[in-house]
């Protein structure tokens, strides 16, 4: 009885194996997986991955990543995006069957990251269940609305004079060491409490900088909206290329929820180099100044995916302000025309300015911005037309008065009301200023109010007004806001304001008493 038992059992065992044995189907996933042929500065050249297709990521051993640049037919260009030094001819490569993507989401806020998602502030790895290709499509231009809302940058030379709207491309362009981060940096802390996300992209950049930039932010509370997209200088080229492709994603997928985002390249000549030097490594046909024949290409297909969107489709913004550099304030070279034909406008920094300590060193006369005065509000555009003009005339004439030469009343008093116009534009880096105290300013300036001002009052004379700003009243708040005309109620209320704040600077009367 006991033997019998146990053949059942055994039986029984062997039946169950039988059935799944037969019912098992191996879950067998094909590998494609090929070798490098040489290794180079950031670039590797492998073969033996016939299927693979442009922009695929490739896994290489120690989990560094590259992405298929050049699809050859006996070998492949790849960009590397990571530490290198270790990888070895013969080493093997494997597919990965995906292009190039970043994590998105709220979660990615006040993080610091570089641009394959991974940490660089010492906290906890990024969980993210959506990912976007860092290389997408610009939005169709039916999916487009026009720029119609200001973006307020918080300096007035900027708002007044060279607006920006919200969906626009304003690049920032200069010398070395002449402000262009400080203005990106101003813009960004101006955004505090109005609804709009930022993202940093440092490209390139020294840690030190970086670091200096980061400290700012942090100090100024405005990591709670940022999010820090970095590269360093000793980083691989092929990350520096990316990086403002991934930070982009990173700002789209803000866009499309409907929300406003502020984006700043930091800085595209860093871009334009690291491509170029991965060009050639990859033997690449060279072009003017040794750039690849596509440089246009790489930062048009970057700049167009900054827009405006219908309000069917959330009516969301990403304005973009790329940072280009300039030597021996040459704007006519080949990166920079590049750029200030595709942008919607540019702000120029002039060194001959910073050198005389007119800061922000913004050159009004090549400065421009083709969108944002349509997106203007009507208290600004009240005083910006008559302050340009006269701003204009006074730049000329005060080159003609370092001559020496005799001048006239009339020709006086529009040099001394430009200087006046020079010390309002001037402004403190990292304090920027709200719309009204502009506005009260530049209506006061307009109005002549600061003209009796000695010029070394002036600058206590404008905290004045932006502090008496204020107390001006909500109802006149909130058309200067949203009204589609400064009214001469509302004008004469902000000047009487000024006007009260600046009694105390005024110049002593001295009488004389007649014996």
């Amino acid at each position: 009885m006991e033997h019998e038992s146990l053949q059942k059992t055994f039986d029984r065992a062997f039946s169950g194996m039988q059935q799944v044995r037969e019912t098992f189907t191996p879950d067998l996933k094909p590998r494609e997986i090929g070798t490098i042929v040489s290794i180079a500065t950031g670039i590797a050249k492998v073969s033996g991955l016939p299927g693979v297709g442009l922009d695929e990521v490739l896994k290489f051993p120690g989990d560094i990543y590259g992405i298929a640049f050049n699809v050859d037919e006996d070998e492949i260009g790849v960009v590397l995006l990571g530490d290198y030094w270790h990888l070895q001819t013969s080493d093997e490569v494997e597919r990965q069957g995906h292009v190039v993507d970043v994590p998105v989401g709220d979660g990615l806020i006040g993080r610091i990251i570089n641009p394959m998602g991974f940490p660089l502030d010492g906290k906890e790895k990024l969980v993210s269940s959506t990912r976007l290709p860092v290389e997408r499509p610009a939005p169709p231009i039916m999916d487009r609305a026009p720029v119609s809302a200001p973006l307020q940058t918080g300096i007035k030379v900027i708002d007044a004079l060279i607006p920006v709207g919200r969906g626009q491309r304003e690049l920032i362009l200069g010398d070395r060491q002449t402000g262009k981060t400080a203005i990106a940096l101003d813009t960004i802390l101006n955004q505090k409490d109005k609804n709009v996300l930022c993202v940093y992209c440092a490209i390139s950049q020294r840690a030190s900088g970086v670091a200096k930039v980061i400290a700012t932010l942090r100090e100024q509370g405005a990591m709670d909206y940022t999010i820090v997209v970095v590269t360093e200088g000793n980083d691989p080229p092929g990350l520096a290329f990316v990086a403002p492709y991934a930070a982009t994603s990173i700002a789209e997928s803000f866009m499309e929820q409907g929300r406003d985002v502020l984006i700043v390249y930091d800085d595209l000549t860093h871009h334009a180099r690291a491509y170029r030097e991965l060009s050639l490594l990859l033997r690449r046909p060279p072009g003017r100044e040794a750039f690849p024949g596509d440089i246009f290409y790489l930062h048009s297909r970057l700049l167009e995916r900054a827009t405006h969107l219908r309000s069917e489709l959330g009516g969301g913004s990403l304005t973009a302000l790329p940072i280009i550099e300039t030597e021996a304030q040459d704007i006519s070279a080949y990166i920079p025309t590049n750029l200030i034909s595709i942008t919607d406008g540019q702000i120029y920094l002039s060194p001959t300015l910073f050198e005389l300590g007119v800061l922000p060193a913004v050159d009004v006369a090549k400065s421009v911005s083709r969108v944002g005065a349509k997106a203007q509000r009507a208290a600004y555009r009240a005083v910006s037309g008559d302050l340009k003009l006269s701003y204009a005339q006074f730049e000329e004439l005060e080159t003609f008065a370092r001559f020496g030469a005799r001048l006239d009343d009339n020709t006086r008093k529009i040099i001394q009301h430009g200087r006046r116009i020079r010390a309002c534009l001037k402004q403190q880096e990292f304090a920027p200023v709200s719309m009204v105290g502009q506005i009260s300013v530049l209506l006061a300036l307009t109005a002549n109010l600061f003209d009796s001002i000695p010029l070394e009052k002036m600058t206590s004379a404008i905290h004045a007004v932006q502090f008496a700003a204020a107390d001006i009243p909500d109802n006149v708040h909130a058309r200067l806001e949203n009204a589609k005309k400064l009214s001469e109620e509302d004008r004469a209320t902000i000047l009487q304001l000024a006007d009260d704040a600046l009694m105390q600077f005024q110049p002593s009367q001295n009488f004389k008493v007649k014996p």
